[in-house]
């Protein structure tokens, strides 16, 4: 079998939360390391703490990497409907020798706890049950499973971002396999879990790299073949400290809130932490080409929304105005009928050059399709004096009569206009933007007449008119 045919990843969050930028990122690395190798992209999710767990984080997961574009190989697992397998691998290791019972007391944990804690260091168990016969057992305590861990030496993670990485033993003790009621714990189900879903390459943030080097003892307990590892720094805040929400540290679905397209975050993730010489705009198509774990930094990224503000931007640009149209119905809650689909198609190209998000679009594209009469800011209303109300009434003539209604003759017309009142062109101008959009701010508004329309525009003009008097 090729490496190729062989790679498999996995993405699994725990649905205690919603998918956050940092595991979008995580699922996003792995998606493309397997899509590059053209292996497979697996979801598990890690529902084994009931409490916490919720349909509702599970659906936001869900429903994020579907936004996000990142699509997994097969059905999704639940790791809490593989509790049985879990425990089974315990027994077998308990049979084999590999793992033993321990019935410390809560009073002697606490004990060692309040002991490590005087002596300053981390509380390890000191192993006291490890080779005692449990015909010694107290009553009524009931036993966990643990690990009979390697004592001596030392376990070494050869990561494929960190490189080389070695602990002492020593500083590791015989880890709870299984509690005393039974379940199974983390680390346990973690390790089964990529065992038996043939998982080559663990790809995931750095802090589970304290966790890699106990699961790779269990790995070697049970003679299964060890994952490669890929441990990726932390996303951080713009200013070097860890990213909390007052960084932007939030779900994905607020980045789709906030108007990001998912291509444009796709590219924005690719760059926290990879990099590719100097390319910043890549698509999906060069990305699944060129993408590499070596490539991963190892320093920590740090969020910078301006260069994601800069990224949708392009993106925005870029893709097909009926797209664009559509994504606007979304945002509306509403189907835009076949005049109003068509009126905003034609209005993008002078759209999309002035919005970062697609909120921005929305804002500036509403005064197109807005129903008569138009709702005007205080801004726009104070630019209809009664000089100006005048000025749109001779001009509102003027426009009636014109041959062709195209920018060109409109430009030609209000100049012409503006000539014969000795005024400068802004004077008539802004008043006529005012009353077209409801704003003092627009793309041209030569280009807004033409795409209005004669009767639509010659009508908003007299709502103003109207409205003022």
């Amino acid at each position: 079998m090729s490496q190729a045919d062989a790679t498999v990843t996995r993405f699994a969050p725990s649905p205690t939360g919603f998918l956050h930028i940092g595991g979008a990122r995580t699922a996003l690395f792995n998606w493309l390391y397997a899509r590059h190798c053209g292996g497979k992209f697996l979801l598990r999710i890690e529902d084994t703490d009931r409490k916490r767990s919720t349909q509702e984080a599970i659906d936001a997961i869900i429903e994020g990497l579907g936004w996000l574009g990142l699509d997994w190989d097969g059905e999704a697992v639940f790791q809490s409907q593989r509790a049985e397998r879990h425990r089974e691998v315990a027994l077998s290791l308990l049979e084999s020798g590999g793992a033993y019972r321990c019935y410390c007391t809560a009073e002697e944990l606490e004990e060692m706890r309040a002991k490590a804690k005087a002596e300053g260091r981390p509380m390890l168990y000191d192993g006291r049950w490890r080779d005692r016969d449990p015909a010694e057992a107290p009553a009524g305590v009931d036993p966990v499973i643990r690990l009979k861990a390697p004592q001596d030496g030392e376990t070494v993670i050869d990561d494929k971002v960190q490189g080389q990485v070695t602990v002492s033993n020593k500083q590791l003790d015989d880890m709870i396999l299984l509690r005393s009621d039974g379940t199974p714990t983390y680390m346990l189900s973690v390790v089964v879990d990529d065992h038996d879903m043939g998982v080559t390459h663990v790809v995931r943030g750095d802090d589970h790299l304290t966790n890699a080097f106990r699961q790779t003892q269990l790995f070697k307990a049970l003679a299964w073949p060890l994952p490669s590892f890929a441990h990726i720094p932390l996303i951080h805040g713009p200013d070097g400290s860890k990213l909390s929400k007052r960084h932007g540290a939030l779900g994905i679905e607020a980045y789709r809130e906030m108007g990001y397209l998912p291509e444009a975050l796709r590219n924005y993730l690719l760059r926290l932490g990879w990099s590719h010489g100097d390319e910043e705009i890549i698509s999906t198509a060069q990305a699944i080409d060129w993408f590499g774990l070596e490539a991963i930094g190892r320093s920590p990224a740090r969020l910078d929304l301006e260069k994601l503000d800069s990224l949708n931007a392009h993106y925005l640009r870029e893709i097909d105005a009926g797209r664009l149209v559509a994504l606007l119905e979304e945002r509306a809650g509403r189907n835009f009928d076949d005049a109003e689909k068509d009126l905003l198609r034609r209005a993008m190209p002078g759209l999309t050059p002035r919005a970062k998000t697609l909120n921005d679009l929305a804002e500036a594209a509403a005064f197109y399709i807005a129903k008569r009469p138009l709702e005007m800011t205080d801004k726009a209303r104070k630019l209809l004096d009664a000089d100006a109300l005048a000025r749109l009434e001779a001009l509102s003539q003027d426009l009636a009569a014109l041959p062709d209604w195209d920018e060109d003759s409109l430009d030609t017309a209000l100049r012409g206009f503006a000539e014969r009142q000795d005024i400068k062109l802004g004077k008539v101008a802004q008043p006529l933007r005012a009353a077209l959009t409801g704003s003092t701010t627009s793309p041209g508004i030569f280009e807004v007449m033409a795409l209005l329309g004669r009767d639509e525009s010659l009508a908003r003009m007299q709502d103003a008119k109207d409205s003022i008097k």
